[in-house]
């Protein structure tokens, strides 16, 4: 009987020594293979640590064994039941520890691959709901070739859903929501987020609501990598593109990458130095994907993607771009709340939308003063740049703001979120951080690049130790991109008259070469003296702000009235190619939009014949057209004259919009208006070359936003 005991109690133990031996090694296994993914990460340390738990792991199997072949089973129940502990607290570690890799590799993206969509929109008022309420009616679409979610896409539903329709193409997108809106049209191809697109023009900032879609398809297109980090080290110094993303969910798959907020930052891991830029949204710059790379708002450039906004920026700052994170703004919200609100000293009481964009009982006002914001005010903190006096009360719109204003307080959230990360030390928050960013974040960064920020980190938070602003370590140097206010007529493009700010050269390369000094790719110049006031509060230093040259604009004047002769002459001056239709006299009309400018224009054609008396009607038009734009200007400029003063140190006024010789629009639809309301300077903005076409120039930095 005590023999069959016996028997039964080995069996026993030995089960119980193979299970516990089979956790051991399972957990142990399990937590030293994801430790070992952490590549960059307090490498001695995790290859001692690995080695202790692997020692241990041994003895204890060793042990185990020895016990039970001796019939110890007293000591044999210690050692099972400290193989059993280690076992399960080693997986457990290991669950956690894989946890965070794989939210780290959720948010890595290097595939290539972009999510382009297009759909089939209607209007509002449409009965159409799905594809078979179209039925014969004719669907229009843009002819360009190159461009996937207005040409390749489309294409593409027609042959898979075997539409039959007629296909009416344009040239632009805006000429085809035109149509639409006319009722030329009833159904056509617009990129899938056309209302983020489209919704911040004049004219269009309704189409959300006048439109619906009825089908949408998509597709993934592996892109060409425009970036330089390609087996770059993150110990050397590099280069962030910050780019907002706008969503009416939270998340980040399945949002439209507007351009609106664009920030560069510099980090020279070795210094600890950054340099931070915000970019104004309506900055006139070459686009490296447009026809001959074209001048346009550089939010435009987002229409194209990632790679057509990287490349812009690259070319006209002359610097690499090393990596970019692109961010949902909602996003924000939540991770301000997890780490328990941001620290800002709010300038004036303001108000704002929601996260949600609505106004009402959802609006955020914010007071004056130093404030902890929660994450729905840090949102609407970094988004206000208009008063919003039709919204809310005097007590919330009593000051000036613009874009500019704008990027100041995302600088300050991104410091301010920078200071309460280093604050962070429980495991429960930092999973829940994770959680949020792995939803609202991706990077071109790959896994281990972003593990490798793990050393920037933990230095950076070891010298901000006791410190309560993290910028006094790393340094941080806020550039300024001055420029002037100017509408110029989108020519070969939306042919809309647009609002633009126009960038110095000047103050453009003397960001470039503090970007360019901190990435250690130019020596930097050491001041060795330098004086101040005692009297007089000492301001730091703002590079580029300050900054103004000569820069002009030259833009197609309004030939109507004037000789034929005085027209070709003009254009051969500039290089363009006339071509006359009708005898002698004075221009009737042209077919490049006055406030075009000159160098988008190879060629134009005039009409000729009419007297000075026929065109008075036209010229009375023009003049109208003129005062409009002028008045759109001098609402503009209000809301911007603040700064004007603090950038160039002139009065800041807008300018005027332009002389009759070069504001009209010879009857363009599109009602070009002048060139010239950016002159901020206090001689009233516009001037009029010597030769009669448009220059505008400035010595003022007007920065606002229609």
């Amino acid at each position: 009987m005590s023999r069959k005991r016996s028997r039964k109690s080995h069996k026993l133990s030995l089960f119980l020594t193979f299970i516990s031996n089979l956790i051991l090694i399972c957990g142990s296994g399990y937590l030293i293979y994801n430790i070992s993914l952490l590549n960059n990460v307090e490498n001695n340390l995790r290859l001692i640590g690995s080695c202790v738990l692997g020692l241990i792991c041994f003895i204890l199997l060793l042990l185990s064994i020895k016990y039970h072949k001796k019939h110890k089973n007293v000591k044999l129940a210690f050692v099972i039941i400290f193989m059993l502990i280690i076992g399960i607290g080693s997986g457990t570690g290991g669950y956690l520890v894989s946890k965070g890799y794989t939210t780290l590799e959720k948010i890595s993206d290097t595939s290539g691959y972009k999510t382009y969509s297009s759909s089939i929109v209607t209007l509002a008022d449409n009965s159409a709901s799905s594809l078979k309420d179209i039925k014969d009616e004719k669907i229009g679409m843009i002819n360009d070739e190159s461009s996937i979610d207005g040409y390749t896409i489309p294409k593409e539903i027609i042959k898979s859903e075997n539409l039959s329709n007629d296909i009416e193409e344009y040239s632009t997108f805006i000429e085809m929501i035109d149509a639409l809106y006319k009722g030329d049209i009833k159904y056509i191809f617009l990129p899938t987020n056309y209302s983020v697109m489209f919704g911040s023009m004049d004219g269009y900032t309704d189409i959300k609501d006048k439109t619906k879609i009825i089908y949408t398809k998509k597709k993934k297109v592996k892109e060409k990598n425009s970036l330089s980090s390609k087996g770059k080290s993150i110990n050397e110094p590099f280069t962030v593109l910050l780019m907002g993303v706008d969503s009416e969910e939270e998340g980040i798959k399945g949002s439209s990458f507007n351009g609106d907020s664009l920030m560069v930052i510099t980090f020279n891991p070795k210094t600890l130095s950054t340099t931070m830029l915000s970019i104004p949204r309506d900055s006139y710059v070459p686009i490296a994907c447009f026809a001959g790379k074209r001048k346009n708002k550089i939010t435009h450039a987002a229409w194209k993607g990632e790679s057509c906004m990287i490349d812009t920026i690259q070319d006209f700052l002359d610097i690499d771009i090393d990596y970019y994170v692109k961010i949902n703004f909602k996003g924000v919200v939540k991770l301000v709340d997890t780490l328990g609100g941001v620290d800002i000293d709010v300038p004036y009481n303001l108000c704002e939308q929601d996260s949600n964009r609505m106004w009402g009982k959802n609006t955020v006002y914010i007071e004056k003063g130093q404030q902890t914001l929660n994450g729905e005010q840090a949102l609407a903190y970094s988004r206000n740049r208009h008063p919003n006096p039709d919204k809310c009360s005097a007590k919330w719109t009593n000051y000036n703001s613009s874009d500019f204003v704008r990027a100041e307080h995302q600088q300050e959230v991104v410091t301010a979120l920078l200071n309460k990360f280093k604050n962070v030390k429980d495991l429960d928050t930092v999973y829940k951080l994770l959680d949020t960013i792995s939803s609202n974040m991706v990077t071109s960064m790959s896994t281990d690049q972003i593990l490798s920020l793990y050393n920037v980190f933990k230095d950076v938070a070891t010298k901000s130790e006791g410190l309560s602003d993290m910028s006094d370590v790393l340094g941080i140097q806020r550039l300024y991109l001055n420029g002037y206010d100017a509408r110029i007529v989108d020519y070969g493009g939306t042919n809309l008259s647009l609002y633009n700010y126009v960038l110095y050269n000047a103050s453009v390369k003397a960001c470039s070469n503090a970007m360019k000094e901190n990435l250690g790719l130019k020596e930097t110049k050491v001041i060795k003296s330098f004086s101040f006031d005692i009297n007089t509060p000492y301001e730091k230093e703002v590079i580029g702000k300050k900054v103004t040259d000569k820069t002009s604009l030259v833009s197609v004047p309004n030939f109507v009235g004037q000789t034929s002769s005085y027209a070709q002459s003009w254009c051969s001056s500039h290089g363009i190619k006339v071509s006359i239709n009708g005898g002698n006299g004075y221009v009737t009309s042209q077919s490049v939009p006055a406030g075009s400018n000159v160098d988008d224009v190879k060629s134009i054609t005039l009409t000729v014949g009419g007297t000075k008396s026929d065109d008075k009607t036209t010229k009375k038009d023009d003049k109208e057209t003129t005062k409009k734009d002028a008045k759109t200007d001098e609402d503009d400029s209000k809301e911007s004259s603040g700064s004007n003063k603090d950038s160039s140190g002139n009065s800041g006024n807008s300018g005027n919009s332009g002389n009759s010789g070069n504001s009209g629009n010879s009857g363009n639809p599109s009602g070009s208006g002048s060139n010239g309301e950016g002159g901020g300077n206090s001689s009233g903005g516009e001037k009029t070359s010597d030769d009669g076409g448009s220059s505008t120039s400035a010595s003022g930095a007007a920065e606002n936003n229609p």
